[in-house]
């Protein structure tokens, strides 16, 4: 019989055991191994059973067995231990507390998804996982950050296979009670909640549930409750699912609803309040409007107010592709906004020009989450140095004049949190030779470019290691697989030859991600001969274990899901090759210590940052990968191999496609197989072991979370927080009048005429010239302007590169036709092709960037007649 209502019934704990309460509350356990070993030791079988949950695991332990623990003073000592370590972990300083003053003292940071433990399941792939890393970085390094997200009460699905091989969803239902989760409630106990207006007088209701990451709250908002309709009540179903209009009511909920969830928190709890918003990704864009709203409330208008939200605002874009960003209707859009909507004060037309693709190339109807985040924050950055770059063109639309590599968007490159990715024999490896503390540090605060004692391990004890890793990765391998062949419809007799699947002496290969087309999940079967000449090898064999969900609309990713299980489902090579249905946390954090070769092989430069392979490489896994996202940044022969790219406009993609995975085939079998089985006089693989130690040693510190978010801290946080405070009220209208006037004016800037004191066409190396430019400056003045020479060196079409900048000086008044001259030295410090020239831009103390309005005035073809191009 089926049950009518479903409800949670949590144990008594006894007062001895009360702290475990507290200690299963905050997922800090996620990745403090003497917590979980504490909750192991409660019950070794029900902690197995309950998948390292410690909600899970009391909430199944038997009375008896707590009045036990309840007298084991053992168990009650290391408890007292686990408890103190918690509390000075949460409320002790730490770097964040150790920085010079002027930091901000809080930040939100705003993600459709986070990653923070597979009991909390609540992201799809790398923007969640890198949500969550973000978030217990943060904690460990003691910055104040208030994370904001969703509860989806399906999560992301569950991942199975038919009989056939093809991909089969699931959506569970997530009961939050039962989850790492507590409501956030109002003085008199009631649940606190956020409302938005909806079309035709209706509204959207959402609870807020707190999952503490060690020190950083992160808010969960959650519309399936009571007070809702039915179709409200469905806003927070699924993880990227539904249609237009339900997407754009999440992504309302998430940014408007994510702020006053904000504010509420602040309110009950006494936390400060953030100075500074960041946004994750397009998803949480609207969290500006309602800050614009916040301040039309306090009498700022809507332009002084837009000047103060993008102050303290951050926006990381995640996307390369254009299509990987939400964009909405206008109509849609309108719809949700206004009178009869929600932020009723503001006027829809300012709205919508905030998210249209008012540019060439874009789509004049549509509203674009990225674009809109673009314009509300006055800080952006990519998530890798190619990434960053990839953005600058993607977006250069939104600062026409500029170069590409002007417009000011710069780049952070995502890192990986090493306590949770970090396998504990690795761990242990490190704390043997420096302590459990330096070792926790190093992993944690990071700060240092090398690890240098990972060179005082010896090569048996790193080889050893990376066998023991191996096994643990085969025994993991065979019990999924199991599993999964049982889900497929196989009986017990059927699956003999399980236990003869991967071996723990092959060279074994990783690949685990999404599955969209450009990360090309089946490049490795482009030549399947030669693949399974490479799997069966009678000396130097290769097992390769995959793993990867498509997007449940995306019969595309379906397909090649399919072709792939099909290949590893053949007899001869199903013992070396193998696919792991509903890749997670879980699966990845066994997967990625037990790999000897992460594979990434992209569409370059389609891969943001890619972080799967940092994952391992933490691990002693080396990677063989495209150059794209940070493998592009960081390769040095020394850890890896890049993977030759076909690039070039007029590459066929399947021509592409062949030629990069029969580079990929030469790699293996040329250089990567050959070096792995290879022995010295001591019988190890000598050169194999030292790649292991280069990638510890220089890339361990560099792949860290903690290195991310300091990064962020000092490059954009603290800058935002600056910006923030300095924009006050009158400040904001300041500006926004100076942005009017010079809009309105900046038709009349014109670079007039261009002379040097250069005689000829070349000069000497050293050489000073003399520049002097007249220009108009319309209703502007001297004040308003940057008048700028720009110089370098030119490629064949006369386009300057690497450029440097000299500001130039008025040399006087304006003349009888109100135009003004400026001077200054240009001084020729390159050899070979050389030229400048001249600009004006418009410059303000208020302003992060002189690109940030859009606007260039640029010599025209007369003004230059005679200002010669030199040394060519």
């Amino acid at each position: 019989m089926k049950a009518i209502r479903r409800f949670t019934v949590r144990p008594v704990l006894p007062d001895p055991l009360r702290p475990l309460s507290d200690l299963a509350r905050n997922l800090r356990w996620s990745w403090h191994a003497e917590t979980r070993d504490l909750f192991q030791s409660v019950d070794p079988e029900r902690w197995a059973a309950s998948d390292g949950d410690p909600v899970r695991l009391l909430g199944s332990v038997s009375p008896t067995r707590l009045a036990e623990l309840a007298e084991d003073h053992g168990f009650l000592h290391r408890l007292t231990e686990v408890a103190g370590d918690l509390d000075e972990y949460v409320t002790g300083e730490r770097w964040y507390q150790a920085q010079p003053g002027g930091l901000p003292a809080a930040i939100a940071y705003f993600s459709p998804e986070f990653g923070v433990t597979a009991a909390l399941p609540q992201y799809s792939g790398g923007l969640g996982i890198l949500a969550g890393d973000h978030l217990k970085a943060a904690s460990d390094l003691g910055v104040p950050l208030i994370g904001v997200g969703l509860l989806y009460r399906h999560g992301y699905f569950r991942q199975s296979l038919s009989r056939d091989g093809w991909q089969q969803e699931t959506y569970p239902v997530l009961d939050p009670n039962e989850l790492p989760v507590a409501l956030l409630k109002e003085a008199d106990g009631t649940p606190a909640q956020v409302s938005l207006a909806l079309p035709g007088g209706n509204r959207l209701r959402a609870r807020i549930w707190l999952a503490q990451v060690g020190r950083v709250p992160l808010l969960m908002l959650d519309s399936d409750i009571e007070e809702n309709a039915l179709g409200e009540r469905g806003v927070t179903d699924v993880l990227y699912g539904g249609g237009s209009e339900h997407r754009l009511l999440q992504e309302m909920l998430l940014g408007i609803g994510g702020v006053r969830a904000v504010r509420t928190y602040c309110r009950l709890t006494g936390h400060a309040e953030p100075e500074v918003f960041h946004t994750n990704e397009g998803h949480a864009g609207f969290l500006g409007l309602e800050r614009i709203a916040e301040l039309g409330d306090q009498g700022l208008d809507f332009d002084a107010a837009l000047e103060a939200v993008r102050a303290g605002t951050v926006f990381t874009t995640h996307t390369p592709v254009p299509a990987g960003i939400d964009r909405f209707d206008r109509e849609l859009v309108a719809r949700h906004f206004g009178p009869d909507a929600e932020l009723p004060r503001i006027d829809v037309g300012r709205i919508l020009g905030l998210g249209m693709e008012t540019y060439p190339g874009g789509e004049p109807n549509l509203f674009n989450m990225a674009v809109m985040g673009l314009r509300l924050g006055q800080r952006a950055n990519g998530v890798s140095l190619l990434h960053g770059q990839v953005s600058r063109e993607m977006f250069s639309g939104l600062w026409p004049g500029f170069d590409p590599e002007e417009v000011p968007i710069t780049s952070v490159t995502n890192g990986v949190h090493a306590p949770t990715w970090v396998a504990p024999e690795v761990f242990r490896l490190g704390a043997r030779q420096i302590g459990p503390q330096r070792t926790q540090d190093a992993m944690t605060v990071g700060g240092s470019d090398r690890w240098d004692a990972v060179a005082d391990i010896g090569d048996q004890d790193i080889w050893e290691l990376r066998r023991v890793l191996r096994e643990h990765l085969v025994d993991e391998v065979r019990e999924r697989l199991r599993a999964s062949w049982r889900q497929r419809g196989a009986g017990t007799a059927e699956l003999g030859w399980i236990d003869g699947v991967l071996d723990p002496d092959v060279l074994t290969i990783g690949f685990a991600r999404r599955v969209p087309s450009y990360k090309r999940l089946t490049l490795m079967l482009r030549d399947r001969d030669r693949l399974m000449d490479l799997l069966l090898h009678p000396e130097r064999p290769i097992q390769i274990v995959v793993a990867g969900k498509a997007h449940p609309a995306d019969d595309g990713g379906k397909r090649l899901v399919q072709e792939l299980v099909r290949f590893a489902d053949d007899p001869r090579v199903r013992h070396r090759i193998v696919f792991l249905p509903d890749y997670g946390m879980a699966m990845a954090q066994k997967l990625y210590p037990g790999c000897d070769i992460w594979l990434n092989n992209p569409l370059r430069p389609l891969e943001a940052c890619g972080t799967s392979g940092m994952k391992a490489a933490l691990n002693g896994c080396l990677n063989l990968s495209v150059l794209d996202g940070w493998w592009d940044e960081w390769f040095q022969p020394d850890f890896g191999w890049a993977i030759p790219t076909a690039d070039g406009a007029g590459t066929d993609p399947d021509h592409r496609d062949d030629i990069e995975a029969a580079a990929l085939y030469d790699l293996l079998e040329q250089r990567v197989t050959p070096r792995f089985y290879e022995r010295g006089e001591h019988g190890l693989p000598d050169r194999w072991i030292e790649m292991v130690r280069q990638t510890l040693t220089l890339l361990g510190p560099k792949v860290l979370a903690g290195r991310m978010v300091r990064e962020y801290v000092e490059r954009l946080y603290t800058p935002a927080a600056h910006a923030h405070r300095a924009m006050d009220p009158a400040s904001a209208r300041e500006l926004a009048a100076w942005k009017a006037r010079v809009r309105a004016g900046w038709h009349a800037v014109t670079v007039d005429h261009v002379e040097t004191s250069a005689a000829t066409p070349t000069a000497e190396l050293g050489t000073t010239l003399g520049l002097r430019v007249r220009v108009g400056l319309g209703d502007l003045g001297p004040e308003d302007v940057d008048v700028q020479a720009v110089s370098g060196r030119v490629d064949p079409e006369d386009r300057i590169t690497d450029a440097a900048t000299v500001p130039l000086k008025p040399a006087g008044g304006p003349d009888a036709e109100g135009k003004w001259v400026y001077e200054g030295p240009l001084a020729l410090d390159r050899t070979g092709p050389y030229g400048y020239t001249v600009r004006i831009l418009p410059t303000h103390r208020l302003l992060a960037s002189g690109a940030e309005l859009g606007l260039v005035a640029v010599p025209s073809e007369e003004a230059v007649e005679g200002a010669g191009v030199l040394l060519r």
